[in-house]
Parts: C-alpha cells; structure tokens; sequence
C-alpha cells in the first residue's frame, strides 16, 4: 500500500488543470505526504467544476479514529471492498471522488532482501494524478476539514509495480487516472461505472528507480541541550 508520496507543487497544480487556487491562497504542504498530512486534491465543486482543496491523508484522520481503534489506518482503499466497508461505503455510494495530483509515489522494494524505498513516477517526469475517494469533517471548534484516501487495485500481474511490497504479500497499487479521464472521474455519479476507471496503467509510461528516505533533520534546540549534558 502506498502510504507516502510527493503532492505537486502550487505551479505544477495549474499546469495540469485550468482551476482557480484562489480558495487555496496561502496555504502550504510538506515536499512528501505521510498520514495526517495535509496535501491538495482535486473534487467537483458545487458549480459542477473541478477546483482545488487542501485535505488531510487519511480518510479517517487520528483525531476521529474512534477509541477502540486508534491504529486505524484509511490512507489506502481497496477497490474491491470501498462499497461493503463501513468507513467508505457511504462516500462511494455518494460518489465523492477526486483525484490526488503528485509527482511520485513511494513503495518498497525486497529484492535485494531488505526493504529498500523506491519511487514511482511518469517515464516522462510529468505531475499525474491518482484516484481518490474525499470526505469532510467538521471539528470541535465548528469549522469544516477535508480529508481523503487513495483507491487501489491488484498488482500482481503488472511488470513493474509487481515488483513492490513483501513477496509473500498481495501486490497493490494506485490508481493513475489518464488526463483525458480526469473530468469524468470526477464527474462519474454511477458507482458501478466508476469501477471501470479502477484499471493498472500502461508500464511503459512509467519510471521507478531507488530513492532512499533521508535522514532525518537535527533538531537545533536538542543538539544544544546535548552539548551542555557533555562536559
């Protein structure tokens, strides 16, 4: 499952679709998504055109997770079950679909033995967009988030994105949705007929290559509470 990826920056959102990101002014996300992060997605507004928000990944945020299930991960949605499963199953049937725009998504790879993180993209560099399933929240204080999850599909026959996750594992994988399908994804009011987007993407279109994570960032302040501790 795919847990991390790069969200596409402010410039590259508007190349890849003609949309207003004035209801998005001023905000900002992180070069790489994780759960609970916020990153921009895409849904139809009620002016039936597509527009731009910024919503948490995760389709049930740590915060609403209820009590009994606190680990409760929701950032994947398999395909084959988002109409049965209590958490999806109402925002399928309402259609609340969008698309998730990136430049690469991160999954790992075991060949070597170990897991080694690679990431995935266009063979041509260019910004894409997955499929994906939003809902809103509204929070303690009144106001009303967004948060969204990523649609996936079986792998296992795929030359490329077989490659990932752990050999005794079902291979899964996003959904990349075609530019000349992003209206009518999004568009689609039908569940049913929206399954028939939920389809692996031409290998040959697509580049992987080794991309370890880097190390983490020093933090100042315990560097320098260190350094008094060591005299």
């Amino acid at each position: 499952m795919c847990t991390n990826y790069r969200p596409t920056s402010r410039d590259l959102l508007q190349q890849m679709m003609d949309i207003d990101l004035s209801n998005i002014a001023g905000m900002e996300w992180p070069d790489e998504t994780w759960k609970d992060y916020d990153a921009p997605i895409i849904r139809l507004g009620l002016d039936g055109q597509p527009e731009c928000v910024v919503a948490s990944f995760g389709f049930v945020p740590r915060r609403h997770a209820p009590a009994a299930m606190p680990s409760l991960t929701t950032m994947n949605a398999r395909s084959e079950t988002i109409g049965q499963l209590r958490s999806y199953s109402k925002h399928w049937r309402a259609s609340q679909l969008c698309l998730v725009p990136m430049t690469g998504f991160y999954e790992p790879n075991y060949e070597s033995g170990k897991a080694v993180r690679w990431q995935i993209s266009m063979a041509d560099k260019s910004p894409f967009a997955v499929a994906g399933m939003w809902r809103s929240w509204e929070e303690t204080d009144g106001s009303l988030r967004h948060s969204f999850t990523q649609l996936t599909i079986n792998a296992d026959e795929h030359p490329l994105l077989k490659r990932f996750h752990k050999p005794d594992e079902e291979k899964r994988t996003l959904v990349v949705v075609p530019p000349d399908a992003y209206r009518d994804w999004l568009s689609c009011r039908d569940p049913e007929f929206a399954r028939s987007f939920l389809t692996p993407y031409p290998h040959q279109l697509m580049h992987a290559w080794v991309d370890p994570r880097p190390p983490a960032k020093k933090n100042p302040a315990l560097e320098k509470q260190q350094s008094l501790l060591d005299f």
